[in-house]
């Protein structure tokens, strides 16, 4: 092939998106196809990436990155909080399960004590990932099995980061207690370094979100910066990447934060996933097929069947255990990471990556249907179910976010709204991007969330389920547009109010979807032309009228102290 990295990337990205469009034929995870354009660009048929090599495997680091920047900073600790003790169980339970007898079973196909360590670690994770975007699709993150599903990867989440912060422990010589010790020492340190610098960070970071350019290169330069100090510090750049994450995980700006970054993200960890699928190596094919068929199968069958038993034993009902069990049926990404860094600590067997792989390709696949289908499967066993007797536990629905108004823009037209909601006793939240009108928000204590109505990312995590009404007090009318459709396409029920200053885009409003547009000028010119009929036209009525105005922007000023 030709040696230039624009034309090569360009081809590899070609294929990608051929492989991709008959991967969802298949409603499969796109991570598949990255794999398999990762095997067809490989040395053994066109051997794409052996002629760019290096660039490419520095686009695979800087997806890594950004991958473990994004979990650090998605860490919800506060969620964690609330169903903790049942996520700690099924959580920790599942992984000590599925290690132990995954290296069991390991060392009984023959792999030696190094290899099954290795292997039955990386099988332990579930795709956060993958389960996310399905249960997004589903409209299922907010059931209850959805919530504690998201639980249990929180809590995978944290043991892989402390994983990776002990990993480079076992690649130093001597004792691994005494490197074992030194290296959480060293991070000790590393994040109380970061911990005070990022103190410093969110003092200035209102200044920054004013700007969503400025917000993402900002947060992009903090997360390569501690990434880096990392590596100096003898730790690596990825857990750097974590603890950069986790620094900015309590600023109100996360979630904002996370919408910017993903489309980077997800370019760069794209690549990530050919170059793996790229290092498989065909010609041992045959050799991982036999242990890659049993692993898969104990993945599909272990990990569901052991999350459903730590469930019932948590009191949860027979349906809530069954359908949060099949969630678990496949390896991580994060798998892929951690064998990425094994190799780079100077583990070299080359049998490790393809057996890894295979097992992703063949539980992704299948798991991607029993997450979409586990409503169906359920009542599929629901004759053998029986057999049990009725169900003695109950899960209840536990009450979340639920609004009757989304209100989105909060200054000028918006705090006048939200003070008439308040009064109605209406439940209410706001939409805003402005840093200044979060922190009145805060201050009157309105439940808000930070974020731009054109980001579908965000309008995504909105609980629009139960919402009667949304008002938008936005000037710009794309970006309501924006936000229109996209409530249309998914929820035909609420009643949207939208904002225009100019007819030029009114029929194109109402068009998306919009029941009806307030139009602040029209609004004003009745409100003078009702004035001039029913007042007297002298200074004493204006005084008045300017009295009121003013008591009006005083009520203004207090609510937002």
């Amino acid at each position: 092939m030709v040696d230039s990295i624009f034309l090569n990337t360009s081809i590899i990205l070609g294929i990608a998106i051929a492989v991709s469009f008959l991967v969802q034929l298949l409603k499969q995870p796109l991570i598949i196809s990255y794999i398999v354009t990762g095997i067809i660009v490989g040395p053994v048929f066109l051997n794409i990436v052996n002629s760019s090599q290096e660039y490419f495997h520095i686009f695979a680091e800087f997806g890594v990155i950004l991958l473990l920047f994004l979990v650090g900073l998605g860490l919800n600790f506060h969620f964690l909080k609330k169903i903790g003790r049942v996520a700690a169980i099924t959580g920790g339970g599942q992984i000590l399960f599925t290690a132990l007898v995954g290296y069991l079973i390991l060392s009984w196909l023959g792999f030696d004590q190094e290899f099954a360590t290795y292997l039955a670690i990386a099988i332990t994770f579930s795709s956060t990932i993958i389960i996310m975007k399905l249960l997004g699709e589903k409209r299922e993150t907010e059931t209850v099995y959805g919530r504690y599903t998201i639980g249990l990867m929180l809590v995978q989440d944290i043991i892989a980061i402390l994983l990776l912060i002990m990993l480079p422990a076992f690649k130093q010589g001597g004792s691994v207690v005494f490197a074992l010790v030194t290296v959480i020492l060293k991070s000790l340190l590393f994040l109380m370094v970061i911990y005070l610098t990022s103190r410093i960070i969110l003092l200035v970071i209102d200044r920054v979100a004013k700007s969503g350019e400025f917000l993402l290169i900002f947060t992009i330069a903090w997360c390569f910066s501690v990434a880096g100090v990392a590596e100096l510090a003898g730790l690596s750049l990825e857990v750097g990447a974590i603890v950069a994450g986790l620094a900015l995980g309590s600023s109100i700006y996360s979630a904002e934060i996370i919408s910017r970054l993903k489309p980077l993200r997800d370019f760069f960890i794209v690549m990530f996933f050919i170059i793996l699928g790229s290092e498989m190596d065909i010609a041992s094919f045959g050799d991982v097929v036999i242990p890659g068929i049993v692993l898969s199968i104990f993945v599909l069958i272990g990990n569901p069947f052991i999350l459903y038993l730590l469930y019932r034993i948590m009191k949860f009902s027979r349906r809530v255990s069954f359908r949060a069990g099949l969630t678990a049926a496949q390896v991580s990404e994060f798998g892929f990471v951690f064998l990425f860094l094994v190799e780079q600590q100077g583990f070299s067997d080359s049998s490790l990556l393809p057996l890894f792989t295979f097992v992703a390709l063949v539980t992704i696949f299948i798991s991607s249907y029993l997450i979409m289908y586990n409503g169906e499967i359920y009542k599929m066993f629901g004759g053998f179910f029986k057999l049990f007797g009725k169900d003695k536990y109950v899960t209840k629905e536990e009450d979340n976010a639920k609004y009757d108004v989304l209100l989105f823009g909060y200054h000028r037209l918006g705090w006048k709204v939200a003070d008439a909601l308040a009064e109605m006793g209406v439940s209410f939240a706001v939409v805003d991007f402005d840093p200044l009108a979060i922190e009145k928000l805060k201050d009157r204590n309105i439940p808000y969330y930070f974020g731009d109505a054109t980001d579908v990312e965000l309008l995504s995590e909105l609980p629009l389920e139960n919402v009667k009404m949304i008002v938008s007090t936005l000037p710009n009318s794309s970006c309501q547009i924006t936000m229109i459709k996209h409530v249309r396409e998914n929820f035909p029920n609420p009643i949207i109010i939208g904002n225009l200053s100019y007819v030029r885009f009114l029929d194109e409003m109402y068009e998306a979807g919009a029941d009806y547009i307030m139009m602040p000028h029209l609004i004003g010119g009745d409100w003078l032309a009702k004035t001039l009929k029913e007042e007297v036209w002298n200074r004493r009525t204006m005084k008045r009228l300017v009295r009121e105005q003013k008591e009006q922007m005083m009520l203004k000023h207090t609510l937002a102290k």
